[in-house]
C-alpha cells in the first residue's frame, strides 16, 4: 500500500524534464540517418524550444525566487533549488548544440558545397560585394547609440540581435564614453545569400553579424573600434492580466503585447569572443548574474538559420517529399455531409490530408442548407483558409460563432487580427471564459437535411492550423452521431452564454469532469487487477505532470495493471520503481513529425474504451483550461486508432527513447530489424498523390 502522501523522490522536476526532451530533440541533429539540412533544422528547433523554455519556465522560477515564494513543487524543490539544478544542464546542452553545429553540421554542409563564408575567408571580390551591400542595405537604417548621460543604455527588445562596440577617441562633440550599442533592425535578414559568381559555389552565405563586424567602424567616424561583440537578451514573456479588472480582453491584450518585448531579462547570450569586462557590463545592465550568461561559439540566434533548408535546392539533403492521402470514404463522395451521414470518418494527420477539415467548413460556408457554424480556434495560420471560409459564411448571412482564444501563447497578435476580421464580417466572436484558456478543438455545422436539422461535428487532438497539420501527428473525427453532437452543442453554449454546466452524455470536459473521470477510469483498472483479471492502460500524450493522476497510476501499477505510456515531452512519473511503478513503462518518440496525439486506452474487462483528447495530463489542462475528451463509439474507428495511434508506437525501435527510473532516457535502436512508427504510417497512407491546400 502506498503512503498517503508520496515523497518527492517519486516525481521528476518539470524543468529538468523539459530539458531532457530538448536533449532528445538535439540528438536528431547528431543522427547520421537524418538528412543533413534536416539536422540543421533540428538545431534551429532546439534553439526555438530553449527560447520558450527561458521565456516561460525559467522566467517563472526567477519570479518565484524574486518574491521569495515558499512554493515547493511535487519533486520537493524550492524555486531557488530548481534553478540551481536547471542552469548547469541548460549550459551543457547549449555548449553541445554549438559543438554539433561547428564540428559536424557546418563542415558536412561545406562538403556539399553549402558554405557559410566567415570574414577571415572573404576574397577581394566578396569583400567588395559585401561592402556595397553594407552601404546600400544596412548603413541607411542602422542607428548607433553612444552611451553617455544623454544616451542611457537603450531598451533592448526580447531576442533581438545587438552589438556592443568598444571605442577609443573622441567624437565631434568631444564625447568619449567608450561604449556604443548597435541594434540590428528585425527587418534585416540574419543570413545573406551571395550570388553564385561571387560566392564561388552553388550556395554561399554570409552572416549579417559578420558584415556588421567588418564595417562597424563606418558608423563611428574618426574613432577607433577596439571590439565589436554580438549579444542577445531573452525576457520574461508571460502576460499577466487582472481577471477582475478586465472589461474587454482584446483591448487589454493589445496593450499588454508591447510590454512582452520588455519583460524582465532572464538570459544573456554573447559571442565567446566577448571579453569578461564587457560581459559583466551587459549583465549589470540587465540585472543578471553569471549563471544567466551563455557564451556561444557562433551566432547568438540559431533560429534564424531555419530559412536555409528552404532556400537551398538540394532534395537529397532533406526528407523525401511526402504527400498525404485522402480517406477512402471521402475519395468516393465529394459531398462531405453525405459521407459523414454514412459513417464516422477518422482523419490521421499528417499521414492523411488536412483538406477534409478545410472542405468541411468551406462546403458549410457555400451550402444554402447550412444555417450555422460554430468553431473554436486556439492556434491557426496567418493565411488560414478556414478563417477565410468562416468570414465568407458570415458575409453570406449564416450564423457564424467563433471562439477565439486570445491568450494562446505567442499567437495572441495573430488571433486578435483574425477576431477583428471576423467581427467586421458579421460573425459572433467570443473569447471563451476569462481565467480558462479555450483549448478544446471543436467545430459544429447545423444543416437542414430535408425537414430535419442535423448537427455535424469535428473533434480533434490538434489545432486548426493547416501548416502544422503537415508537421504534427493528430487525430480528427467527423461525425453526426446525435449524442456526441448534443454534447458539443452544450459545450459551445457554455462558452458563449451563461449558466451551469450541463451533464454531458459522452464527453469528458475540463475544468468539470475530465480529471475526475480519468482518475476513475484508472481506479477501475486497479480494481479489476486486484480481482486477478487482466488490466491494461495505454496512454499517449505530450506531457504527464498531474500529481493526482501519477498517484493513481502508481496505485494501479502496484495492483498489477500493465501500463504503457508514450509521453513525447516532460514526464514527472518515475517508471520501474520496485513495488511502486515496476509495471509502468514510459517511452518518448522523437522523429520527423512532432507527436501531438492524445489517446487514452482502458482495457476494462475486454470492453477496450479509447478516448481522444485535446488535453495532456497536467494540472493546467484539467483545471485552468476548457478541454474535451471524447470516446470513439464506432468500432472501426476505434480499431484504427489502436492500430495506427498506439500499436506502432509501442513497437517503434527506431525513434523511441525509454525512460529510466532516475528520469534519464536511453536510446537503443534495433541492431536487427528496425521499425519506425512514423515511417510505417507514411508507407501505409502516402500512396495517393493529393495536392495540399
Amino acid at each position: 500500500m502506498l503512503p498517503v502522501k508520496l515523497s518527492p523522490e517519486y516525481f521528476i522536476n518539470r524543468e529538468l524534464g523539459i530539458l531532457a526532451f530538448n536533449r532528445r530533440v538535439l540528438a536528431q541533429a547528431e543522427d547520421d540517418r537524418v538528412p543533413l539540412l534536416e539536422r540543421l533544422k533540428f538545431l534551429c528547433i532546439f534553439s526555438s524550444n530553449m527560447d520558450e523554455f527561458f521565456e516561460v519556465r525559467v522566467a517563472g522560477l526567477k519570479n518565484q525566487i524574486k518574491y521569495n515564494s515558499p512554493h515547493v513543487s511535487a519533486d520537493g524543490m524550492l524555486p531557488k533549488q530548481a534553478f540551481a539544478k536547471v542552469s548547469p544542464v541548460a549550459h551543457e546542452l547549449v555548449d553541445h548544440q554549438y559543438k554539433i553545429l561547428n564540428e559536424v553540421v557546418l563542415p558536412r554542409l561545406a562538403e556539399q558545397h553549402i558554405h557559410f563564408i566567415r570574414r577571415g575567408h572573404w576574397n577581394d571580390v566578396q569583400r567588395e560585394w559585401i561592402a556595397a551591400y553594407f552601404f546600400r542595405e544596412l548603413m541607411p537604417i542602422l542607428t548607433p547609440i553612444g552611451l553617455d548621460p544623454a544616451h542611457p543604455f537603450p531598451r533592448v527588445l526580447n531576442k533581438s540581435l545587438n552589438f556592443a562596440v568598444e571605442l577609443e577617441g573622441k567624437d565631434a562633440f568631444g564625447r568619449n564614453s567608450g561604449v556604443a550599442i548597435v541594434q540590428a533592425p528585425r527587418a534585416l535578414p540574419r543570413v545573406i545569400r551571395l550570388p553564385r559568381e561571387i560566392a564561388g559555389c552553388d550556395h554561399g552565405f554570409v552572416f549579417l553579424s559578420s558584415i556588421l563586424h567588418a564595417h562597424v567602424n563606418e558608423l563611428f567616424s574618426g574613432m577607433q573600434v577596439k571590439g565589436c561583440y554580438q549579444f542577445r537578451v531573452t525576457r520574461d514573456s508571460d502576460l499577466i492580466l487582472d481577471d477582475e479588472e478586465t472589461k474587454d480582453l482584446r483591448l487589454v491584450l493589445q496593450g499588454e503585447l508591447t510590454h512582452r518585448q520588455y519583460g524582465d531579462a532572464v538570459r544573456l547570450e554573447v559571442a565567446d569572443s566577448c571579453p569578461a569586462e564587457m560581459s559583466s557590463f551587459l549583465l549589470g545592465q540587465f540585472g543578471l548574474t553569471q549563471d544567466d550568461l551563455y557564451q556561444v561559439n557562433g551566432l547568438v540566434n540559431l533560429v534564424r538559420l531555419m530559412q536555409i533548408p528552404d532556400s537551398v535546392d538540394r532534395p537529397d539533403l532533406k526528407f523525401a517529399n511526402y504527400t498525404p492521402s485522402l480517406p477512402k470514404e471521402l475519395a468516393k463522395d465529394a459531398d462531405i455531409f453525405k459521407a459523414i451521414r454514412k459513417q464516422d470518418i477518422l482523419l490521421h494527420h499528417p499521414f492523411q490530408s488536412f483538406n477534409p477539415v478545410i472542405d468541411f467548413i468551406k462546403q458549410a460556408a457555400e451550402d444554402p442548407q447550412v444555417l450555422a457554424i460554430k468553431q473554436t480556434f486556439y492556434r491557426t495560420s496567418a493565411d488560414s483558409t478556414l478563417m477565410k471560409s468562416l468570414i465568407e459564411a458570415a458575409q453570406r448571412g449564416k450564423e457564424v460563432t467563433v471562439v477565439v482564444e486570445l491568450l494562446a501563447r505567442f499567437d495572441e497578435e495573430a488571433n486578435i487580427n483574425w477576431a477583428a476580421q471576423l467581427e467586421n464580417a458579421g460573425a459572433h466572436v467570443v473569447y471563451g471564459v476569462v481565467g480558462h484558456k479555450t483549448h478544446a478543438k471543436m467545430a459544429m455545422v447545423v444543416r437542414r437535411d430535408e425537414d430535419k436539422l442535423r448537427r455535424y461535428v469535428h473533434l480533434a487532438t490538434g489545432n486548426y492550423h493547416q501548416r502544422t497539420a503537415r508537421l504534427y501527428s493528430d487525430f480528427g473525427l467527423l461525425t453526426c452521431q446525435e449524442e456526441i453532437s448534443e454534447d458539443v452543442n452544450d459545450v459551445f453554449a457554455q462558452l458563449t452564454g451563461l449558466g451551469r454546466a450541463s451533464k454531458l452524455r459522452h464527453l469528458w470536459q475540463s475544468p468539470f469532469t475530465l480529471h475526475q473521470r480519468l482518475v476513475k477510469a484508472i481506479q477501475n483498472e486497479t480494481e479489476i487487477a486486484k480481482s486477478g483479471k487482466k488490466a491494461r492502460i495505454i496512454a499517449k500524450m505530450n506531457a504527464l505532470l498531474d500529481p493526482d493522476v501519477i498517484r493513481a497510476l502508481y496505485d494501479a501499477s502496484s495492483a498489477g495493471v500493465q501500463i504503457e505510456l508514450i509521453v513525447r515531452g516532460v514526464c514527472a512519473l518515475r517508471p520501474g520503481i520496485p513495488g511502486i511503478s515496476e509495471n509502468i513503462k514510459v517511452r518518448s518518440i522523437v522523429g520527423r513529425f512532432l507527436e501531438h496525439t492524445r489517446i487514452f486506452y482502458f482495457y476494462d474487462n475486454g470492453a477496450e474504451h479509447i478516448y481522444l483528447s485535446s488535453a495532456d495530463w497536467m494540472y493546467r489542462n484539467f483545471f485552468r483550461r476548457i478541454e474535451v475528451c471524447f470516446p470513439l463509439l464506432d468500432a472501426k474507428v476505434k480499431k484504427r486508432v489502436f492500430k495506427e495511434g498506439l500499436e506502432p508506437y509501442l513497437k517503434d525501435n527506431t525513434n523511441a527513447w525509454e525512460m529510466l527510473p532516475d528520469g534519464t532516457y536511453e536510446y537503443k535502436p534495433s541492431k536487427r530489424t528496425s521499425f519506425g512508427a512514423q515511417q510505417s504510417l507514411m508507407a501505409e497512407f502516402g500512396q495517393e498523390v493529393l495536392p495540399e491546400v
